[in-house]
């Protein structure tokens, strides 16, 4: 198993705010790598939330490459900045941990949101093609108001070696995973969070429905569709899918994942779209065991659970500060002060949604709806 941290909040926080409630929680992860994803940027990337970030890990090679091929595709870079790296033993440094801000190429600063969103997709999967056969580039997200660290080894540790506890780098949403390696090999892109397009999630559990999703979605005709070094990945394609490529609102996704029976749709005041939902989609239904947190572009962020709920979550804070945790333990170490009493833990039908700026939860019900 994983385990998972995610706060949002309406302040600026340190993502060692996360990586503290994941030692609590050390028990559940065996400290074989920590992923890291930012939104909403403060700090030295808070005038520059309109401009494409491009996080990456790159040898020495790979930033003379990554160099050029930016150049060569119209990007011009406004921003840098690595974190002051700490050595740890225990920890294998690499050459560049880059973080690079850029404005975009000449003919698509008038584009439409989505032409330029297309335009980064697939410019960090070209990256991502070029660097990957020698590990030269490793690209995780290229997007505006998104950051993303990851790196094997023990979450604290690493919280130590990025200098993280000393960094100025802050921000309002932040999501870190605890990645325990069960079903793969220790590799980056296996590593969770996963992103695209403005979605991001991160999942615990096993896809046992992974090989069909990943089937379904390759089949889609969206490059971004691809990697799947991960089962989880596919978590937040399918987000994605419903969400932006079909536009169905963000609590169908439960529908679409975990779908009612026949008689419970019938319940439904909109039972007809559930059920074209559940016949269209039923390739995307989930098996399980799993929970996944994540968030979408305007800043919700949800925990959903598989309907076996066999995965530990629980939601809770108070207005303006909010986690989203594998364990209550999690919690209490990002949210000391809120009441417990109204702790959520999401079972089988429920969806927690947060707010965009953590102003309130709402427990989406699929019975009642």
């Amino acid at each position: 198993m994983c385990r998972l941290s995610a706060i949002t909040s309406s302040e600026y926080i340190s993502p060692m705010e996360n990586i503290l409630s994941l030692e609590t929680m050390k028990e559940g992860h065996d400290g074989s790598g920590l992923g890291l994803m930012l939104k909403d940027l403060g700090g030295p990337f808070k005038d520059l939330k309109d401009f494409p970030i491009l996080s990456t890990i790159c040898s020495n090679k790979g930033v003379e490459d990554l160099t050029a091929f930016m150049r060569s595709r119209g990007f011009a870079e406004k921003f840098s900045w690595e974190p002051a790296i700490k050595n740890v033993p225990g920890v294998e440094r690499r050459d560049h941990y880059l973080v690079k801000v850029y404005d975009y190429p000449a003919e698509y600063r008038d584009k439409p949101k989505s032409e330029k969103e297309d335009l980064l997709m697939n410019t960090r999967l070209a990256i991502r093609k070029m660097g990957e056969p020698d590990g030269s580039i490793f690209a995780f997200s290229f997007y505006p108001d998104v950051l993303t660290l990851k790196e094997v080894g023990d979450p604290l540790q690493l919280g130590e070696f990025f200098n993280l506890d000393k960094s100025d780098i802050k921000s309002k949403i932040v999501l870190a995973q605890g990645r325990q390696n069960t079903n793969y090999a220790i590799y980056l892109y296996a590593c969770h969070p996963f992103f695209i397009q403005g979605y991001g999630t991160m999942t615990n559990g096993e896809n046992t429905a992974f090989v069909p999703i990943r089937e379904f979605l390759m089949g889609r005709g969206n490059p971004g569709y691809m990697g799947y070094n991960s089962d989880s990945e596919v978590f937040t394609h399918i987000a994605h899918y419903v969400n932006r490529s079909l536009g169905y609102p963000l609590h169908y996704y439960k529908d679409v994942i975990t779908p009612l029976k026949e008689k419970e749709i019938d319940t439904r005041s909109d039972a007809q779209a559930i059920r074209l939902l559940k016949r269209s989609l039923r390739p995307l239904c989930i098996d399980g065991p799993n929970c996944v947190i994540g968030f979408t572009p305007d800043g919700s962020v949800f925990m959903v659970q598989d309907a076996k709920k066999l995965r530990p979550g629980v939601v809770g804070g108070v207005p303006g500060k909010y986690g989203l945790m594998s364990e209550v333990c999690g919690l209490d170490s990002a949210v000391p002060q809120r009441d417990k009493s109204t702790d959520i833990f999401p079972m089988k039908y429920d969806m927690v949604i947060i707010a965009p700026g953590a102003r309130e939860v709402t427990v989406w019900n699929q019975l009642h709806a």
